[in-house]
């Protein structure tokens, strides 16, 4: 496994790669990597000669410092996980190498800045553009691999494709949930344990609107019972838990057995903010 910190470091492995007709994978990251994660590689190794996994924490996408500050570090963790998975390189920037002046170019998503994630973070998505942009600029890869649980982020980066037509190939690899349910996060890291046990309400809440739907329950009768749900567990704060269409995330308020749909779900457990989702109607 190598470790490459640069563009230039990265370079002459990349034209190697180019003469030899080898497809090479991103998995970009942050860090603190969990099984979820490693699905992403798993399912990248199998799809491509070489995978490329990027460990860089992007603050500019963070609209709250200390959520930034306090993002769990794991590198020596992450590098023994990544060696056990055989992967090829590990690309681990520092700040300066990704932004050596501040940008000054923004990105703006259109309606998906005015929904869900791009309501609550401000600035959020243009951070998450940029960065991957960069990385894929510096890597240049031929696929690309992100979770679902970060739908809408996968969303803003299958526009960031389509709009600047760049020949890459998205895989959006289903969630890693822990036994309970949990979605895996590199945030629970964070939660204490009694904050962990009430997380189970994203799930529990998503499950039980997911039944009461299909049964035939108005969603506005579903989401305000939801609602209540979230205000008699004492820990838990809810954001928003919303029911979407999961390509364009325009916001339903009723439901359609005959339409694409999700629910999306935010919650600050403590102050440890989580999210998940859903599929209702694949």
């Amino acid at each position: 496994m190598h470790l490459v910190h640069t563009g230039a470091d990265w370079h002459n492995y990349w034209l190697e790669s180019l003469k030899n007709g080898k497809s090479i994978a991103l998995v970009p990251t942050m860090g603190a990597l969990h099984e979820g994660h490693l699905d992403l590689v798993r399912k990248a190794k199998l799809e491509a000669d070489i995978v490329v996994v990027s460990i860089f924490v992007n603050p500019t996408q963070f609209n709250n410092q200390e959520d930034f500050n306090n993002y769990p570090s794991t590198i020596d963790e992450d590098l023994a996980k990544l060696r056990n998975e055989n992967v090829d390189f590990v690309f681990i920037p520092d700040t300066e190498t990704i932004y050596p002046e501040k940008p000054k170019l923004s990105i703006n998503f259109g309606e998906l800045e005015t929904v869900l994630e791009g309501a609550f973070r401000p600035g959020h998505f243009n951070g998450v553009g940029i960065v991957v942009s960069k990385l894929f600029n510096i890597i240049k890869p031929t696929k690309a691999f992100f979770g679902q649980k970060d739908l809408q982020q996968t969303g803003i980066i299958k526009r960031l494709v389509k709009d600047l037509s760049l020949n890459i190939e998205l895989t959006i690899v289903p969630t890693r949930r822990e036994d309970d349910g949990l979605a895996m996060s590199s945030r629970n890291l964070r939660l204490s344990p009694a904050e962990r046990d009430q997380a189970l309400i994203l799930i529990s809440s998503l499950t039980k609107a997911k039944q009461e739907l299909l049964a035939g329950k108005q969603w506005f009768e579903v989401q305000n019972q939801i609602t209540r749900d979230f205000r008699e567990t004492p820990l838990a704060t809810l954001e928003y838990f919303e029911l979407i269409h999961p390509d364009s995330f325009m916001v339903y308020t009723d439901f359609d057995f005959n339409q694409k749909s999700s629910i999306c779900v935010a919650a600050y457990l403590g102050k440890i903010r989580l999210i998940d989702n859903l599929p209702i109607i694949p």
